[in-house]
């Protein structure tokens, strides 16, 4: 069914409205992706504040013209069936749910994003993917802080053991 002009606008200041709020925009190649797979990962984005959006490629290519001229180009040098993924609060976590879902399943593949105000291709995007996330890198930070606090608790606590071990010898 062919969409009616009034139809296409409404799209196209869907699509403006959405990357206006958007952090990071990851473009997905959906061919071959079941509705139940589709589902689930709107499900799944939705718990990171952020949302999958199919649209043609002209459309999408006139909502990024007033955004960014360099991004509406390189719309066409995507291949497939291109679907949208806006994250709002985050920028990292959009991406690495469409990578952890497209390790399952495998029609969907990450074709490139928008990230810090620059099209990635889909091997950058994969890499900013596989970095941790904020709570992560604070459970990081937090266990090397601890870890020498640790460690100097365990050699005292070793010392001690020790003593009283020599102790109860001497006393037999």
């Amino acid at each position: 069914m062919a969409l009616t002009k009034e139809q296409k606008q409404e799209i196209v200041s869907d699509l403006k409205e959405k990357i206006e709020k958007q952090k990071t925009i990851v473009f997905v190649d959906i061919a071959g992706l079941k509705v139940s797979e589709l589902f689930d990962l709107r499900k799944k984005l939705r718990e990171t504040d952020s949302l999958i959006q199919i649209a043609k490629k002209t459309l999408l290519k006139i909502a990024l013209k007033d955004y960014s001229q360099a991004l509406s180009k390189r719309i066409d040098e995507l291949k497939g069936q291109v679907a949208v993924i806006f994250g709002f609060e985050d920028e990292i976590l959009p991406v690495k749910t469409a990578y952890k879902f497209s390790d399952k399943s495998k029609h969907l593949k990450i074709l490139g994003g928008y990230f810090e105000k620059e099209f990635q291709d889909s091997e950058k995007m994969i890499e900013i993917a596989k970095l941790p996330t904020q709570e992560e890198l604070l459970a990081q930070l937090v266990g090397s802080i601890s870890a020498p606090i640790s460690n100097f608790l365990h050699i005292l606590q070793g010392n001690l053991q020790r003593l009283v071990y020599v102790l109860s010898v001497i006393k037999t």
